[in-house]
């Protein structure tokens, strides 16, 4: 089915199964007793995108809970890469390799080498830097004041988790919105949903707006859009650079839509 079509693909799918899928993709958590179906219903649900999102960044922002700015930030890069794992970085690294390719017809073939190149060290290296400086931004407490293990702990807490789910529903929209680059993991997901798809990633993303602590819904809200925006930017670049979306690209989203979305929370947060 291509995106153009009427989405109906996702009539039948078991929740479970594809919940079930989602985790096994999406993490490091080890779900025993998985199977194909697993595979098949997630690429159908979308709306497991921000769902895994929340265990995530649920887990990860308890970090900011800790009495330590450092430990607190420490924590949190250790916690998302230890539960989800290092598959969207790689992502990432990949993409950086082929875009920093000065011939187009190169790219997709960088895509699919192992080896890490200036591009993709360096796409890497300045997305892991931006993810910790916005950790540590949220950890200060310039920002409400009270540090990492004062009366904030709980709104960078919430920050964390609508970035997470955010930078997961950014991959949610590539799924819906793209066309694949090429045969392989992002055909699969694109192929078998459409834009209508979106609908239920949207509403079960806006859900960690609800009871925002006083003056952090501006902080959420663009916490949890940045990942979006982010994915829409990569789409619009992605078509000319690589004919489509593809796993690297999906990978590339979520670890981009993050490092922005802290920066988004953080920013928003000073200004209110």
């Amino acid at each position: 089915m291509s995106n153009a079509e009427p989405d109906t693909t996702q009539a039948g799918v078991n929740p479970i199964h594809a919940l079930r899928g989602a985790v096994t993709f999406l993490t490091r958590i080890p779900i025993p007793g998985g199977s194909a179906h697993d595979w098949r219903a997630f690429a159908r649900s979308p709306w497991t995108f921000p769902v895994v999102g929340a265990l995530i960044g649920g887990i990860a922002g308890l970090a900011f809970l800790a009495p330590s700015l450092w430990t607190a930030a420490a924590l949190y890069l250790v916690a998302i890469y230890l539960i989800g794992g290092v598959t969207h970085a790689d992502g990432l690294a990949d993409l950086g390799d082929a875009v920093a390719a000065h011939d187009p017809d190169r790219r997709r073939e960088v895509l699919k080498d192992a080896a890490l190149g200036v591009g993709g060290a360096l796409a890497l290296g300045v997305t892991l830097l931006v993810t910790t400086l916005g950790a540590l931004a949220l950890g200060t407490g310039f920002v409400g004041g009270g540090g990492a293990g004062g009366g904030t702990g709980t709104v960078a807490f919430r920050i964390v988790l609508a970035a997470e789910v955010g930078a997961k529903a950014g991959m949610a929209t590539l799924v819906c919105l793209g066309t694949p680059a090429h045969e392989g993991l992002g055909s699969t997901m694109t192929s078998a949903v459409g834009p209508l798809s979106l609908l239920p990633v949207a509403l079960l993303s806006a859900t960690v707006l609800l009871a925002a602590p006083a003056g952090a819904f501006p902080a959420l809200l663009a916490a949890l859009l940045a990942g979006p925006v982010v994915a829409l930017g990569l789409l619009i670049r992605v078509r000319p650079w690589l004919g489509g979306v593809s796993g690297d690209v999906l990978g590339a989203a979520n670890e981009l839509g993050r490092a922005v979305a802290l920066h988004a929370g953080v920013v928003a947060w000073a200004l209110v």
